[in-house]
């Protein structure tokens, strides 16, 4: 009833750019570990190579919405896939600090287009009973791209240049999608926007599978009569309860990024290190459990979003995410993390150690020239190699005994073992909680709260703001953790939680089962 195969398979093509960025996005991970000993990488490096992509992001989401409302949602999706293929052909040949920054910039250009494009492009091609499910497609595409991430990392994370196989894994991917979208129909409300009425009637009769689709359109050309009179300086104005709708959306992104999902994401592997789990693959391993948990958790949220409602599901969403963190916190509170020791824990001196063909490492000799270094600079270092990998960790109680560590092999940094798996379960409700809430509902409902003719600028808007807050968390994540603590961004991020979930009661409003006209037209009031 409306929603066929060919309905169907256009928005599964439309949501692969979610599966591209959120390989992206879970990429750099493991890429860090690796990229940090290769580069020599202070903790404020890696921070801004990570911050890189958000910058390019940001940049986009200011300019892609008016990219979008004029030269329609597909074009904008084209444009983006093969902009993220050039990206990741200008990572590929280099092993330089400077130019992994340009191709992380053009990602990021890349993606923020996309995930604004593909949600409105869903979101108008969809049938109103349908739309939570198709949109939410998206989210889910995006999860299942941070799992391959996260898999690729661990699987990757022993071979010699392997963050280079990660950054090449997405290139046929980006270059079919932008093939396939090309012979997918144009948003039927972007072809009225355009006076093309001959050409959106086809395109309706073919989404809904029907001989007549005269009624929808004449709905859709009802609503847009009035909507595409709208400027951007309108979403600033009390005209239609624009300004409202406009701060219910900013208000929304800003506790998407508040909660510090993102920073889980981005460095789910360094934090996994500080907790216990010292090597990169064993990291790597946990973060892939990560991926896991949102895949699974998203895809109940997916399909049963059009019955339950997207206001429910932030509200169960926030209010777990709250009580995760709260355990994470007093957990992290009984381990004792020296961050700047986490993020810089693989010093060049490593890499030489674990470049395959060098030396395998069968007594302490080594061990003990790099502790003595590690005494004055009070840094870690892990020694791997294709047949051994041992740690040697500084113990602050050892040293002030006097007792040597060198030679020894430390279980998880002393970190307990019940603490570091408690860890573990409460990150992993954590990010389920955020699967189920804020992850995948918030841009359901910024692609339904906004009017047709301005959808596209809009949701550009509410994206920057996304983005900007997102830029400055993470470019600062691994600075304010050291200043702060572990436990301390933990209780912060609980304190943001508890509010989104007021906001949402008070302010986001339940829109299952009606169309983007009539929800139009209701918040209009």
């Amino acid at each position: 009833s409306g929603c066929g195969t060919f309905t169907f398979l256009s928005s599964a093509i439309a949501a692969v750019s979610g599966l591209l960025m959120g390989y992206e996005l879970g990429l750099i991970s493991g890429a860090l570990l690796q990229m940090s000993s290769i580069l020599a990488l202070s903790c404020k490096e890696q921070e801004v190579i990570v911050s890189s992509l958000l910058f390019g992001a940001l940049f986009a989401s200011l300019t892609g919405g008016f990219l979008i409302d004029r030269f329609g949602r597909r074009l904008s999706i084209i444009i983006a896939s093969s902009l993220l293929v050039v990206g990741s052909l200008i990572v590929l040949p280099y092993e330089s600090y400077e130019i992994l920054i340009v191709g992380r910039i053009a990602i990021g250009v890349s993606i923020s287009l996309s995930s604004i494009a593909t949600c409105v492009y869903i979101a108008e091609i969809a049938p109103q009973h349908r739309r939570g499910l198709l949109v939410s497609l998206n989210e889910l595409m995006i999860v299942i791209g941070i799992l391959v991430a996260y898999i690729s990392n661990y699987a990757f994370a022993s071979v010699s240049h392997g963050w280079k196989y990660m950054f090449g894994l997405v290139i046929p991917l980006g270059a079919l999608q932008a093939l396939a979208m090309y012979f997918l129909p144009p948003s039927p409300r972007f072809l009225i926007m355009k006076d093309n009425d001959e050409a959106a009637r086809k395109v309706l009769e073919r989404l809904r599978e029907t001989s007549d689709a005269t009624k929808e359109l004449t709905v859709i050309k009802s609503s847009l009569k009035n909507e595409h009179q709208y400027s951007f300086l309108d979403l600033f104005r009390s005209k239609n309860n624009m300004r409202a709708r406009v701060l219910v959306g900013l208000t929304l992104v800003f506790f998407v990024q508040t909660t510090g999902q993102p920073n889980i994401l981005f460095y789910a592997s360094t934090v996994l290190k500080s907790v216990g789990f010292q090597s990169n693959e064993a990291a790597s391993l946990a973060s892939t459990g990560v991926g896991v948990v949102k895949v699974v958790s998203t895809v109940p949220a997916t399909f049963f979003v059009d019955q339950v409602g997207s206001k429910t599901f932030l509200c169960i969403g926030s209010s777990i995410m709250a009580v995760s963190l709260v355990t994470m916190g007093l957990v992290t509170r009984n381990i004792h993390v020296n961050f700047t020791k986490v993020c810089r824990s693989q010093s060049p001196e490593d890499f030489f150690l674990q470049r395959p063909g060098n030396f395998t490492v069968t007594n302490g000799s080594f061990k003990d020239l790099f502790v003595s270094i590690a005494s004055t600079e009070r840094l870690s270092f892990d020694v791997q190699s294709p047949d051994v990998a041992r740690t040697g960790e500084l113990n602050r109680t050892a040293l002030a005994g006097g007792k040597s560590t060198a030679g020894s092999h430390m279980e998880s940094g002393e970190v307990p073992v019940v603490l570091k798996w408690l860890s573990l379960a409460s990150l992993l409700v954590y990010v389920a909680a955020f699967s189920i809430g804020l992850g995948p509902m918030s841009w359901l409902v910024l692609s339904e709260i906004f009017p047709g003719g301005i959808r596209g600028r809009a949701m550009a808007l509410t994206s920057s703001m996304n983005w900007g807050i997102n830029l400055l968390i993470s470019l600062t994540f691994l600075t304010v953790t050291e200043l702060i603590g572990l436990s301390w961004v933990c209780f912060i991020y609980t304190v943001m939680s508890l509010a989104s979930l007021a906001f949402v009661i008070v302010f986001i409003p339940e829109t299952k089962g009606c169309s983007l006209e009539q929800i139009s037209t209701e918040l209009a009031k």
